[in-house]
């Protein structure tokens, strides 16, 4: 181990899931004495999103997307993945970290894989159900692999597995519920129905929502997440209804406004949900815009008695009446996802990162 603090590495790009997580655990590493730093690509949404934080030195590397289908980049992105794999060992050949925590994404290969090379440890974290190919090219160069649902151990090399969920921010648990609703205009006399449709919206869902407003409205107040350029200026002065393209500082305020969520069932996204004990209906992206992990994800949470799941196709036919369900039997979900150990996944990580870092 480093003669005065442990190292870490963290990784991770693509998309804000594989950056957030990693956010989420990097007070608790700092409070335990450890040095981070963080190596992403040189462009992507990572860099952005790291931009403003100086406790986390960036080093960028250059990164080739891994694809299943066929695109004429297949034949130059392996060249840019081998340059990424030397530039990422030299940098850990200079930083020498005790450890490396990978969120995953293409991004984080190179890293790994130079990592492995040089007998530097690492823990590796799969978000969805099945796991993603670049996580898949790591399991080798894994001491340990970190997932969120029961049936993605079976899955995962034996020994490696740990059921931990996904790291959540902590300021997610400290919003104050009456700065929401003041901040959307609401009253404490009908429940709030919160709906996300992903960071790009969910077209699907907008247009059942707005299809079925009066009849929504006539039971709950409604804050809609609805995506980038995707709001209804028809309907911003709706009693009940507000709109927002997307919220960054406000949004634990908005979590603790809502009574129950209405949202698709990306893994980071339904682990928060989980964590912070909100009665949800998922609507699951279809395997025409993704490779099903969302629907799988979703069945997995239905199985356990936290979520109840609608097909995207069937939405907008029985919105109202799913959501009339689910807010019936909101208590059931309750106890439910009280009673899960998934929203414990800090302390576990935090003792793999220590017990992996004591072996150095």
């Amino acid at each position: 181990m480093s003669a005065n603090h442990p190292k870490i590495v963290l990784t991770g790009g693509g998309t804000a899931g594989h950056v957030t997580p990693n956010l989420a655990l990097l007070p608790h590493l700092l409070e335990e004495g450890f040095e981070a730093a963080y190596v992403g690509s040189k462009t992507g949404i990572e860099k952005t999103i790291l931009a403003d934080l100086p406790e986390l030195p960036y080093t960028g590397i250059s990164t080739g997307k891994l694809r299943r289908y066929f695109d004429w980049k297949n034949f130059t992105d392996p060249f840019r993945v081998i340059r990424g794999y030397r530039e990422a060992k030299r940098f850990l050949k200079q930083y020498k970290p005790d450890v490396v925590f990978s969120k995953g994404g293409y991004v984080s290969v190179p890293v790994v894989r130079a990592a492995h090379a040089l007998r530097i440890p690492c823990i590796i974290h799969e978000s969805d159900m099945t796991p993603g190919l670049a996580n898949k090219l790591c399991f080798g160069s894994a001491e340990k692999i970190c997932c969120n649902f029961p049936e993605t151990v079976e899955m995962l090399p034996p020994g490696k597995a740990v059921l931990t969920g996904t790291p959540i921010r902590e300021g997610l648990f400290h919003g104050d519920r009456r700065r929401g609703l003041a901040m959307c205009g609401f009253t404490e006399d009908k429940p709030v129905l919160m709906i996300m449709g992903g960071s790009q919206g969910a077209a699907a869902v907008n247009d059942a929502v707005r299809a079925h407003l009066d009849e929504l409205l006539a039971r709950f107040q409604i804050v809609h997440l609805c995506g980038k350029g995707k709001l209804d200026e028809a309907l911003k002065d709706r009693a009940g209804y507000v709109q927002f393209e997307y919220i960054s500082d406000e949004l634990p305020d908005l979590f603790a406004a809502a009574d129950l969520m209405l949202s698709r069932a990306g893994a980071n996204a339904i682990c928060e949900i989980l964590a912070l004990r909100k009665p949800n209906l998922l609507v699951p992206l279809p395997t025409g815009g993704s490779r099903g992990d969302q629907i799988l994800n979703a069945r997995s949470f239905e199985k356990l008695g936290y979520s109840m799941v609608v097909e995207n196709a069937a939405l907008e036919g029985c919105i109202v009446q799913k959501l009339d369900e689910l807010y019936s039997g909101r208590e059931r979900y309750e106890e439910a996802m009280a009673k899960s150990s998934q929203s414990e996944a800090i302390p576990i990580i935090m003792g793999l990162i220590r017990e992996v870092t004591g072996k150095r």
